[in-house]
């Protein structure tokens, strides 16, 4: 099982794993081992990260922060400990979902806006005839008080071993961290941003000829124009990191 070291990208411990590592990793929590939390940050999360000690402490508890972004991968070669390999957040929730639906885990789907978690259960399932998705839920309540009770109430009736939630960060990693010690059966626990509107269908995934080199971005700004706003974010990431390079 992979318990190897992390590459210090500004403060956010990232996984120094190969998608092999962290399949054998996802594994063996299934399989009778302790339950993990995975997370999948790029630059824009470990610049908000930055700002807020608090979540980076929340970033830094996963016991998987998987290089989502390509920026990550940049980073960590400009700060001379290279990551082996870019990670995405998406890709890792595809072989969850076909490792669950092969060995028989029970998936809860949290998360997107009213009906987008039932619409993607209703695709995966689609894909995976025996998947056991046990439960589909919108992001849409407060995330304390009764109604945050009711849905961790649901989460653990289901009997629910995978749970992928998906409200964007922030939020979505500080949700875990905050309730994980209340849910009984989770095994699993992934944070996965837009991962529930790709698989309902209502947003596209980038051919993979530009997934596999690392343009995967350009779709997602010719999709979705008001993410262009990244593209201003990531020099002062790099300079953030080269600065640190520098001083150390």
């Amino acid at each position: 099982m992979y318990q190897g070291r992390s590459v210090d990208v500004l403060g956010v411990k990232i996984s120094h794993a190969t998608k092999n590592q962290v399949a054998l990793r996802i594994s063996d929590a299934l399989s009778g081992g302790s339950p993990i939390t995975v997370f999948t940050p790029n630059p824009e999360i470990v610049m908000r990260a930055q700002k807020d000690e608090r979540f980076r402490r929340v970033l830094n508890s996963a016991d998987l922060l998987l290089a989502d972004g390509v920026g990550i991968i940049i980073a960590s070669r400009l700060l001379g400990d290279p990551l082996p390999e870019r990670i995405t957040g998406i890709d890792t929730g595809e072989y969850i979902l076909e490792y669950a639906a092969a060995h028989g885990h029970a998936v809860f789907l949290l998360g997107a806006k009213h009906s987008v978690a039932e619409r993607a259960a209703h695709e995966i399932k689609s894909r995976y005839s025996d998947i056991r998705i046990v439960g589909a839920h919108h992001g849409y309540f407060e995330k304390a008080g009764a109604e945050n009770d009711e849905v961790i109430k649901q989460i653990n009736a289901s009997g629910a071993e995978v749970l992928i939630v998906c409200f964007g960060a922030p939020l979505q990693e500080t949700w875990v961290f905050e309730n994980k010690r209340h849910l009984k059966s989770v095994k699993l626990y992934i944070a996965l941003g837009g991962a529930l509107d790709v698989w309902a269908k209502d947003i596209r995934r980038a051919p993979k000829i530009l997934r596999r080199t690392g343009f995967e971005w350009l779709w997602r700004i010719a999709k979705e124009p008001r993410r262009a706003g990244f593209l201003f974010k990531m020099p002062p990431f790099l300079c953030k990191v080269l600065c640190r390079k520098i001083s150390n």
